[in-house]
Order: structure tokens, then C-alpha cells, then sequence
């Protein structure tokens, strides 16, 4: 184990997760968009645009991610389509990671009784406000855990964007090992960042979870 070698590459290694975690919130935040929005169609009483909906989850989660990425960024200029490798690699995942996120709100939102809606209804409240006020409030809880673990599957996903050229953790690893022929001790140090990572947003749901449960007490 060189630890000499450790000590050296840990400042870029720990610059590099910075744009891991940059690649991560910026597909997060488009994922999070089109999960809503999907969810909102797969509801519609539009026969054609639950259809759509139902057409684009099963592209996004049939076809592998680094197939869509190489789409994208390869094919998108036969478009007119040109993406830097960053925004190619934030649009791809985020449209991907929308996909899984929809299933998850989707289901959080049909596990709470049907009773409420009906009681609601019943109230005068329309579809909307229904789904706004009652709904939504008491599914929030149940969509943390799984919007949680898509996002720790988000981050570790962002390896794939070094195919492309995007200088975040796993390019960093690479090129390091290109230059010192040990591979161990840097995707060691690789490794060891993604998992503070992961822990990080760990803490970030439990902390969520806590503030709903805490809500939830209060309420009652």
C-alpha cells in the first residue's frame, strides 16, 4: 500500500466528487421534473397520455443507461442536438432516473386508502385538490425511502459519464492509474469517496424521514 501516493491524490480525488455530486443534484432535480410529470399522465383520464407515459418508463428502465448516454451524446448532433459531455451526462440520468422515481411516487401514491380520496370527494374537492391536499400529504412519507434509494443509485451511476469524457471521480481513478500503474490504492481512494458520498445523502433521508415522522406525531 503506498500511502505517499494516497496522500497525493486525495485533493483531486476529493475535486473530482465534486462534480460527482454536481452531475447528481443537477439529474436529481431534472429526474424529480419529469417523475412528477409522468406520475401526473400515468393519472390523466386521457386514454393516449397514460399510453405515452407507460411507453416512456418502459423505454427509460428496458433500454441500459449507457446505451441512452452514447444516444445522446453521439447520436444527438445527427439532430442538431450538441451537448457538452456534462449536460449530456445530467440530461441522460436525469430523464433516466425519472422513470424508476415515477414507479416510486406512483406507488406511494396508490398505497394510501382509497377511503381518503372518496372522503375528500365526497367534501366537494376536485380531482386536483383532492390529489393536493389529501393525497400527496399522507404519500409523502412512503415516497422518501425509495426516492433515497434512487438517488444513491443516481450517484453511483455517474461513472458512466466518464465514457464520455466527463473529469468527475471514476475519470479522475482512471487517469491516475494511466499515470502510476496502481490501480489498488486509487480506486481505493475512488471508492472510499463514493461511499462518503452515499453516507451523506444516507443522513440527508433519515433526517427527512425524522422531520415527516415528527409532523405526523404533531398531527395527530
Amino acid at each position: 500500500m503506498d500511502f505517499q501516493l494516497i496522500g497525493q491524490i486525495v485533493p483531486f480525488i476529493a475535486e473530482a466528487s465534486l462534480v460527482t455530486v454536481a452531475l447528481t443534484a443537477c439529474s436529481l432535480a431534472i429526474g424529480l421534473a419529469i417523475a412528477t410529470l409522468v406520475v401526473v399522465w400515468r393519472f390523466s383520464r386521457v386514454r393516449p397520455v397514460r399510453w405515452l407515459a407507460t411507453f416512456y418508463v418502459s423505454i427509460m428502465r428496458g433500454t441500459p443507461l449507457l446505451v441512452q448516454l452514447f444516444i445522446v451524446y453521439f447520436g444527438g448532433p445527427q439532430f442538431g442536438l450538441e451537448l457538452t459531455p456534462f449536460m449530456a451526462g445530467v440530461l441522460t440520468m436525469g430523464f433516466n432516473i425519472g422513470a424508476y422515481m415515477s414507479e416510486g411516487i406512483k406507488g406511494a401514491i396508490v398505497a394510501v386508502d382509497r377511503g381518503q380520496s372518496e372522503a375528500s370527494r365526497s367534501l366537494g374537492f376536485g380531482r386536483f385538490d383532492t390529489l393536493r391536499f389529501f393525497v400527496l400529504p399522507q404519500a409523502a412519507p412512503l415516497m422518501i425511502r425509495s426516492l433515497g434509494v434512487n438517488t444513491v443509485i443516481l450517484s453511483k451511476s455517474t461513472a458512466l459519464v466518464s465514457t464520455i469524457g466527463v473529469v468527475e471521480l471514476t475519470y479522475s481513478a482512471q487517469r491516475f492509474v494511466t499515470s502510476t500503474y496502481k490501480p489498488f490504492e486509487v480506486f481505493a481512494v475512488a471508492g472510499a469517496a463514493y461511499i462518503a458520498i452515499i453516507a451523506v445523502i444516507a443522513i440527508i433521508v433519515r433526517g427527512v424521514e425524522r422531520v415527516f415522522d415528527v409532523g405526523k406525531e404533531t398531527n395527530a
